[in-house]
């Protein structure tokens, strides 16, 4: 419990970003040895400075751990540290890994092989039935769904693996205890209760604050084999996985729309992009069959 005190300590520093957060990792390895840090320890890192090592040290990040520990306790959150051996190594692999992950559920299938499925919030009903149909093939090769349990493609997502009875994995952009949106209370106790899990990077009594949800979007990415876009708008934040998908060597596997349709534009620019143009579940496991032969136990 001692040791927990202090990753979730780093943790609630929210303006220390996940890089800065690894670097003091790297240097001093425990989160108890950065506690025990002075001012003149860590302004003179490289990066740091006097405004984030003030940051560091507030007080306020050092209160009431103990209750954030009862209330995981009494609600069954875990947390996995990058130190841990339930970490998932693809995402242990980008950039700026979360230095721990908050968990409610199956934790077992974090390191499967997956695809995330992502698009439009406010989806057509192309996009529901495609968006279902996908992921429930999928999920019946025995491959994790990951998405964001976001209104529309997201929501849609989990709910064709749950059909499927297979495993998914919903990532928030808020804490634990705060679900959004709200209608989808159902569907997070649905998740669980089948075998899924509940994932974030935000200590509990995190709102879902709209700054969260691009940092949401890579840990998406970064926990899937290839991505699924079935609906984009010209300018969406469906984009900015993909970005991370692509930074990350992720494969993008995109549905073509209605050339009419404003959902289409970004999906179509994508596969004129050189995005893999998929009309069916083959397509994506042909893609690994092909190009990625050490992932044969998806096949």
């Amino acid at each position: 419990m001692e040791n927990k005190k202090y990753w979730i300590w780093l943790s609630r520093i929210t303006g220390l970003g996940s890089v800065r957060k690894n670097k003091l990792l790297e240097i001093f390895k425990q989160p108890k040895e950065i506690w025990n840090l002075s001012y003149e320890d860590i302004v003179n890192i490289e990066g740091f400075g006097e405004k984030i090592t003030n940051e560091i040290l507030d007080e306020k990040y050092r209160k009431d751990l103990e209750k954030y520990i009862e209330y995981m306790e009494k609600y069954k959150i875990d947390i996995i540290t990058i130190h841990d051996n339930e970490y998932p190594n693809k995402l242990k692999n980008i950039y700026d890994p979360p230095v721990a992950l908050f968990t409610k559920g199956n934790k077992d299938i974090l390191n499967n092989v997956s695809i995330g499925i992502i698009g439009c919030r406010e989806c057509s009903q192309y996009g529901i039935n495609v968006t279902q149909k996908i992921s429930y093939e999928l999920a019946k090769e025995n491959i994790t769904i990951i998405s964001g349990m976001a209104k529309g493609i997201d929501s849609y997502a989990h709910i064709g693996c749950l059909k499927a009875e297979g495993n998914t994995v919903a990532v928030l952009g808020s804490g634990l205890d705060r679900i959004y949106p709200k209608e989808n209370m159902k569907l997070y106790n649905d998740i669980i209760s089948k075998g899924g899990l509940i994932l974030s990077e935000y200590i509990i009594g995190t709102k879902p604050d709209k700054m969260n949800f691009p940092a949401r979007n890579r840990i998406i990415s970064g926990l899937s084999d290839g991505i699924v876009v079935v609906e984009a708008k010209e300018k969406s934040g469906t984009l900015i996985t993909v970005d991370f998908a692509l930074e990350q060597g992720k494969d993008i596997f995109v549905v073509p729309g209605n050339i009419t349709s404003q959902n289409s534009i970004g999906t179509n620019e994508l596969i004129k992009q050189g995005a893999k143009c998929i009309t069916s579940v083959q397509d994506i496991i042909e893609e690994y069959q092909t190009n990625l032969a050490k992932k044969t136990e998806i096949c």
